[in-house]
């Protein structure tokens, strides 16, 4: 398993949260999300699943993410 924690611009409010943590635990390999306004912490399993798919889920939820580790 993999832990990652990404930086979430465009995060406004618990809409944009809840929007955010439906895309990322739609992924196949993601065991856990924790999502606040302006970030998510992130557990997957690296052998299902990405960085770059995670980060793809957030952008197609209409938000921009980076990397903070």
């Amino acid at each position: 398993m993999t832990e990652i924690t990404l930086e979430i611009e465009g995060m406004s409010c618990q809409h944009c949260v809840m929007r955010v943590k439906k895309a990322i635990d739609g992924i196949d390999g993601v065991s856990s999300s924790e999502v606040s306004t302006g970030s998510a912490k992130i557990i997957y399993d690296d052998s299902r699943t990405d960085r770059d798919a995670i980060e793809k889920a957030v952008q197609d939820a209409g938000y921009k993410a980076k990397g903070m580790q």
